[in-house]
């Protein structure tokens, strides 16, 4: 039976509102693992893009992205862009609309990936996104895919604006999440999909927790399957 050793590493991917950051977080709390929010990296060069006033076919945007540099404190909860804690900045709805843009040029995603890839290279990481199974850590020991319904995962990105004093409506915030969808689905570079050796799990009516221990039992177990 498979245990969790001193090198493993865990790959979650999912769309947006699934749940796969605050689970990966809370799975990697408990198992003392590195967390990456490959998400937070593609949101803070979006935020970069915006900030120098760049479009995504602005040939200097990818020069940017080379220099910039994007760092996780707190167990990934504070997201640093050159330094400055952006956490707050890459979540608000501009970015919002224009992260599937950018995260969809092959150039930003090659660097953003080789630096996925030198973040794990020594193991005891849990990182999340929409090409980790597949693309960054297509040898993970755990593959994870999380899903939930449109509707739940609108309800529970807009639980997180309203906490931002964000004022958007359950509709508007479904609408992006599904253009969003859309966009990651069908971008011809490493599009959004599960793993073939993926778990699939659907979070739509599962607690945080119940889905922190249903992973933590393949981890522990080195169980396979799908529910």
């Amino acid at each position: 039976m498979k245990k969790v050793g001193s090198q493993v590493t865990i790959a979650i991917d999912g769309p947006a509102g699934s749940g796969k950051s605050t689970v990966a977080r809370r799975v990697a709390e408990k198992l003392g693992l590195l967390y990456l929010d490959s998400g937070a990296m593609y949101r803070a060069v979006t935020l970069l893009a915006i900030q120098d006033g760049l479009t995504a076919d602005s040939p200097e945007l990818i020069e940017r992205v080379k220099a910039c540099r994007i760092e996780f404190a707190d167990n990934g909860r504070t997201i640093l862009l050159n330094t400055e804690d952006v956490s707050v900045d890459i979540r608000t709805p501009p970015v919002n609309r224009r992260v599937a843009d950018i995260a969809k040029i092959p150039e930003i995603r090659h660097e953003i990936v080789k630096h996925q890839q030198r973040i794990g290279a020594e193991g005891r990481i849990i990182a999340e996104g929409r090409d980790l199974t597949t693309i960054v850590f297509p040898h993970a020991d755990f593959k994870f895919y999380l899903d939930a319904s449109v509707t739940e995962r609108a309800k529970r990105r807009l639980a997180d604006l309203e906490k931002q004093n964000v004022d958007i409506t359950l509709a508007a915030v479904e609408a992006e999440i599904s253009a969003r969808d859309e966009k990651d689905k069908t971008r011809a570079h490493s599009p959004l999909r599960a793993a073939e050796d993926a778990i699939i799990v659907d979070t739509t009516d599962k607690t945080i927790d119940a889905v922190v221990d249903f992973i933590l039992m393949h981890i522990c177990e080195g169980e396979g399957g799908s529910r």
